[in-house]
């Protein structure tokens, strides 16, 4: 990808003229909370990864179906990023929303929180983008039937970074990597 190439998409202010009627991001929006107990915890005491790693395929599994109002299965786990742990007891807060709507694959961001139930404040663990393919009965992908409203300038650019990343990932397999 050349830097045209990247200068080009994030030039872009609106997602491609869509003949789809269109839903919002507020109807994906999902939100999931757990308490981390003890299954849920590795050999250093905190929360395991791949159970967060669960939760945020299972929510992003959700936003994605309200937005495609049938069923999807997980194409891609593209980023997910670290940043801090849960420990035993701790509530873990997930938030899932769709960020690009393409003919039959969108991106879903995935935020994950420890919340503090004493006040209310959040400290981030976890930022994921996944991809989710829409799927027909017969488990073949199907077109998605509504495209992605942009209302905001965070979403216009929520929409042009997944293209970018959608274009990174394809490099990538194209060169093996």
């Amino acid at each position: 990808m050349t830097e045209s190439d990247l200068n080009q998409l994030v030039s872009q202010t609106a997602a491609p003229q869509d003949t789809r009627p269109l839903r919002s991001q507020e109807r994906s929006r999902t939100r999931a909370t757990h308490t981390v107990v003890h299954g849920d915890m590795n050999g250093e005491n905190r929360l395991f990864g791949g159970r967060l790693m669960e939760w945020i395929d299972e929510a992003a599994g959700i936003a994605a179906r309200r937005h495609c109002g049938g069923s999807v299965t997980t194409a891609c786990v593209d980023s997910l990023v670290f940043k801090n742990p849960a420990y035993l007891n701790e509530i873990v807060v997930i938030d899932a929303y769709v960020t690009y709507v393409g003919k039959t694959s969108l991106e879903v961001r995935v935020d994950s929180y420890v919340e503090d139930v004493a006040t209310g404040e959040r400290k981030q663990i976890n930022v994921a983008y996944l991809t989710e393919v829409c799927v027909g009965e017969d488990e073949r992908p199907r077109r998605i039937p509504f495209g992605l409203k942009l209302d905001t300038d965070e979403q216009r650019n929520e929409w042009h970074m997944a293209q970018i990343r959608k274009m990174i990932r394809r490099e990538r397999q194209e060169q093996g990597i």
